[in-house]
Formats: C-alpha cells, sequence, structure tokens
C-alpha cells in the first residue's frame, strides 16, 4: 500500500521504517522537516507540506502530541484526501475526539480509525508493540496487514473511541505500576539494602512487570533519557482523568501519580523519561 504517515518522533520513525521493511511504500511528513527528511535514510519520502504529502495514497497514518494536533491534522486531511481514504490516528488522544473525527470522516467519505499504541521507543524499534484498535471493523480487518509490521498484540476494542479508551486504561495501570516500583526501590534502599539485588530478587516473582524490568534498571542508573516523555504521560493522565470524571468515578492512584509528574514538570523535567520519577524521591 501507499501510505502517508504524519509525525516522524521518537515512535512515529520506527513504526514507518517497519511498514516499509514488509514493502510498502510511505510519504512522511513532521512539522519539524528535519525529523521527516532523516525517515529518507531508509527510502521515504519526506514533504515539508501536508498537503502535498497526502496525494495519492491510500492509508493515512498519524501519530502526533496532542489533541489540537489531532484536529490541526485531520482538517486538512478531511480536506484532501479522496474518499475511499482510511485514516489511523495512532496518537493518544482524547476518546470523545476520536468519536467526532469518525463522524466527521463519514462526511467525506473517509475511515477514520483510533489505534493508540503501547510498547514505547522500544516496542516501535522491534515492530512490538500492542495497537488497540476502535472504529469500523472492516476498515480494521483491512488494515491488519499494515498493523502486523508494527505489533504483536493488535486488539479490536470496538467502536469508534474505544480504542482511545482502552489506551486510558492501559495508561492507569502504568501510573500506579511505575510509582509502585519507584517507591519499592526507594524503600530498598532506605533499609540499606543493594536495590539491584533487590530488583533482581522481585522482577522475577508476582511483582514482576514491563515497567520493573525496562524503567527499573534506568531509576537505578538515574538514566533521564525519554522512550516516553513525562510531558506526554502527564497529558495522558489527565485525559484519563476527565474520562473517569465524566462518569463520577474517582481514580486516587491516578491522581496522586499525576500530581508527582505536574510537579517535575514544574521542575523542568517535561522532556524526560516517565522513569525520571525516581527524582521524587531525591
Amino acid at each position: 500500500m501507499k501510505i502517508c504517515w504524519i509525525g516522524t518522533g521518537v515512535m512515529g520513525a520506527s513504526m514507518v521504517k517497519n511498514c516499509m521493511k514488509n514493502g510498502h511504500e510511505a510519504n512522511v511528513y513532521n512539522r519539524t522537516f528535519d525529523k521527516a527528511k532523516a525517515c529518507e535514510d531508509f527510502g521515504a519520502k519526506a514533504f515539508n507540506n501536508l498537503k502535498d504529502a497526502l496525494v495519492g495514497c491510500d492509508v493515512v497514518f498519524t501519530i502526533v502530541g496532542y489533541p489540537k494536533d489531532v484536529e490541526e491534522v485531520y482538517d486538512v486531511i478531511f480536506e484532501t484526501c479522496p474518499a475511499g481514504t482510511i485514516a489511523v490516528d495512532m496518537t493518544t488522544s482524547s476518546p470523545a475526539l476520536a468519536e467526532i473525527l469518525a463522524e466527521r470522516g463519514k462526511q467525506y467519505g473517509i475511515t477514520v480509525l483510533d489505534a493508540p499504541v503501547s510498547g514505547g521507543d522500544s516496542g516501535a524499534r522491534n515492530a512490538a508493540l500492542s495497537i488497540m484498535v476502535g472504529g469500523e471493523k472492516e476498515a480494521f480487518d483491512k488494515l491488519i496487514p499494515l498493523f502486523e509490521c508494527m505489533g504483536k498484540n493488535i486488539v479490536y476494542t470496538g467502536k469508534a473511541g474505544s480504542g482511545q479508551h482502552t489506551k486510558m486504561a492501559n495508561q492507569i495501570a502504568i501510573a500506579g505500576t511505575i510509582a509502585a516500583v519507584n517507591e519499592a526501590l526507594a524503600y530498598s534502599k532506605a533499609t540499606g539494602l543493594d536495590p539491584q539485588v533487590v530488583l533482581s530478587a522481585i522482577s522475577a516473582g508476582a511483582a514482576g512487570s514491563w515497567q520493573m524490568s525496562n524503567n527499573g534498571p534506568k531509576m537505578l542508573k538515574e538514566d533521564d533519557s525519554a522512550g516516553f516523555f513525562i510531558k506526554h504521560f502527564i497529558k495522558d493522565m489527565s485525559l484519563a482523568q476527565k474520562e473517569a470524571s465524566d462518569r463520577n468515578l474517582k481514580l486516587e492512584v491516578l491522581d496522586e501519580v499525576l500530581k508527582i509528574y505536574q510537579k517535575l514538570s514544574e521542575e523542568g523535567c517535561d522532556n524526560y523519561g516517565t522513569q525520571s520519577i525516581y527524582r521524587h524521591f531525591k
């Protein structure tokens, strides 16, 4: 297929690269043109004008920063793409916006799926992402070969917005898990244990998790490098908090973890990785 890929940051560049490894052609666009240009190293064609990038493409993938960015991009997609195009938003964004975009797309004959992902930069590089897809089942079925270029756990979750709601559940679970890993390591240090030994001991048992195995070692090394930015995690948790509040649901763990990350943001840590929660105990 000929695809247009919008958003070639930490995740997007690896994802489009994996699509191309499987024989698909790609036009790429990023607001920072140099990031799109870098994709030409693996055969993509970079554009500094979004409308030009969309021309002649069967499928459009978007993975941008915030819901407002999603809205802006889809305004152009609806104006430019012909009927029959399938557009897939892989940004972690608002479930309500996903529903709106799916309805708007129908006016133009464009099918819009919401398909946020989980697995971080390593999952994107290794084509091992979990992909949670909401929207028309027929369009999902058609794009399974493309999703399989990027992920190993591809789940159709239901109607438009369902993919985003599933990702909210994912981020809620991560919030509690990453904070718990950090507290366990802080406790081990406070009691005079070797935290590396503790990490090895508990990561293979019932406490083990992706966060413990992948971000635990980074916490011990005080490695702030970003596989997933704090600023984006704050955005995700805030979206989940709003969705819960709209349903009169109080998520106490999420609320507390969000406060910790907001404090880190105020301290200038927005572009650090989420494992930098270790700084909360320093």
